[in-house]
Parts: structure tokens; sequence; C-alpha cells
């Protein structure tokens, strides 16, 4: 463990209130519905005509379309897919009883994340996601995860792994098979084994690429404006916090500061949206993968953003944000761009 804490429940519930989770789920929802937006003000550079053409055969005006759409990437925080079982109650579930209002909601966050500061997982994927043993940054929140689940293991159905036994019994009242579906379906061509999440402080995490992956194969096998909804949670990679990776360090205050200061910042401006485009390589249209994008997204958050870690000074939040935010709308409109020749 790289601390020991010793606080009481009641300390750990004040450190908690202080976190927050990822970009808020209204940032986004704007995030998408401005790279809409932008879209249809630059038809010309852009396939907004097709997106309007697919909305519209499906029955939604553009404003519809757009609000499901960001409602998607708004609902993935409230994914009820990852379940983590106690190692000494067997007693699985989604959510720390700490967890209100902070980083840890619910345990689906843990897959949020690309591990910037550091190369290949044990998936095999090229970079990893959240795994406390191997972090480089790292708080006080990340501490209290990894006391409070200390040997508490990955949910993987009935007759799966289970908590210590006493007295021959071994009680454990599964309540989703978070291994043999969420961590399967975030495989995306990497390799598991249950052991690896045996122990939740030293679970390797699929990273959120792989995430963003596997809705968009959804998305490509029957595309609906929910499904792409899904892949565009993946502008996470523009938070600094989720490719150094940490639920700490000023994680909730940066977020509610840009939440505050979208507008009053124009965060969304065309120009620095303009300029973050060329940052991305474009999908190539015969490609269906779309990691080496959101990839992309993450090597600028972690090259640019790092000040927000240490730094709550208004000038610094404003100099990341006024990079981040256009960059993570612009991702938005390369995906959108790619999605609307499958419609």
């Amino acid at each position: 463990m790289k601390a020991t804490l010793t606080l009481a429940l009641g300390g750990l519930m004040a450190i908690s209130a202080s976190q927050s989770q990822a970009f808020t789920q209204p940032t986004h929802k704007r995030i998408v519905q401005d790279a809409i937006a932008y879209m249809e003000r630059h038809p010309e550079s852009t396939e907004y005509a097709k997106l309007v053409a697919a909305a519209q055969a499906a029955g939604y005006s553009m404003e519809q379309f757009a609000e499901e759409v960001g409602q998607a990437a708004y609902d993935v925080d409230d994914f009820a897919d990852t379940f983590l079982c106690g190692a000494i109650t067997g007693d699985c579930v989604e959510a720390p009883v700490w967890g209100a209002g902070s980083s840890i909601v619910k345990y689906t966050s843990y897959w949020h994340f690309q591990n910037h500061t550091r190369g290949g997982d044990a998936h095999g994927n090229d970079l990893g996601g959240y795994n406390y043993d191997l972090l480089t940054v790292w708080g006080a929140v990340d501490n209290m995860a990894a006391t409070w689940l200390r040997g508490d293991h990955l949910d993987d159905g009935e007759g799966g792994m289970t908590g210590w036994c006493f007295f021959w019994s071994c009680n454990e009242d599964s309540e989703y098979n978070s291994y043999g579906i969420t961590e399967a379906n975030y495989r995306q061509g990497s390799h598991s084994h249950k052991g690896m999440y045996e122990d939740f402080e030293k679970m390797p995490f699929q990273p959120i690429d792989n995430m963003g992956q596997h809705w968009y194969n959804e998305f490509w096998q029957q595309p609906t404006a929910q499904t792409l909804g899904f892949v565009l949670h993946a502008t996470d990679l523009l938070q600094p916090h989720h490719t150094w990776t940490t639920s700490d360090l000023n994680h909730s205050g940066w977020e509610s500061w840009v939440e505050d200061h979208y507008a009053s910042l124009r965060l969304n401006d065309d120009a620095l949206v303009s300029d973050a485009l060329n940052s991305f390589t474009p999908i190539p249209a015969h490609q269906r993968d779309i990691r080496p994008l959101l990839t992309e997204g993450g090597a600028i958050s972690y090259s640019q953003g790092g000040m927000v870690l240490s730094s709550t000074a208004a000038a610094d939040r404003e100099q990341v944000a006024k990079i981040v935010i256009p960059h993570a709308i612009a991702m938005t409109v390369h995906v959108l761009n790619h999605a609307a020749n499958r419609f």
C-alpha cells in the first residue's frame, strides 16, 4: 500500500465529499452539443449534412438528436455495470458507502482512465487504465479506496470468485457478472484472467479507449444516437486527471470550475476548436478502430494539463481549460465525422 490511512469513517466521508467524477456530466453533454453546433456552422468542412440526413431519417430534429447523443454521453457515469465484492462480507456493491459526491460515486468510473505516465499494462494494451498498485501520482482518495477495498474482487457472477470462507461457508450475493460482461466488452483484443481482479489494490482496469471502442463497435453494428453518445464519453481523455491517473489532486475543484466557467470563458470558441481539429489525425474511412484518435486526445491532456493537479489558481485553470475543452470538442467532431458515414 502507498500509505495506510487511519481515518475514521466520518473523516473518509469528509475527504470524499470534496471530490467529483471525470468531467462533470453536464460538461460531457455540452461538449457533444457544442461539437454538433460547430459542425452546423461549418458544414463545408464537416459531415454535418450526412448527420442531418441520418437524424431526420430516424425521426429526430437536430435539436433532439443533439440532446439524445449528449444525454447518452452524460449517462455513462451512471452505468450499473461494475460491482466489487467484499473480501469478508461477500457483499457485492456498485459504489462505496462513502462515495456520494466523490470521484468514486460508482465503481464504473475506474474504466475511465488511460495512464500516460506508464507504458503497457498486464492485458497487453499499449497504455493501461487505473491500477492503484502502479499509480505514479495519487492522493488521499486513491489511498482511501485501496484501504477500504483491500482484498475485494470484481463480481464475476454466480459460482465465481468468493470472499474469505468461514466454517466452510463462502457467502456471496453476486449482483452482476462484471468480469464476464463489462470487462469482457472492454477487453477489445487484449487478454485477461480472473486472477487479475482478485484484489482491488492490484486490479489492472481496462483503459477508457477500449470502452470507447466497444461502444463504437456496437454503434457500427446497429447505429443509434444512444450508442454513439456512449462512445463520446471518451472525452474523459481530455481531463488531465484521467491521463495522469488519480481520483484525487484537485479532481473535484477543477471539474466544477470548468463547468462553472465554461460559458464565461467561451471554451467552445470556434477559433479554438478549429485550431484544435488540426491536432488530430482523422480516422480513415476504411478504419473502424477509433482508439488512435482517442489516444491522441489523451496525449494532449497529459502533456498540456498537468498543472491542474497541483494548482488551483484561476489563471492556471483557464490556461488548461482553453486547451482541453476545445480539443474535447474537436475530438468529438472527428468521431462524428467518421460516424456520419455509417448512418
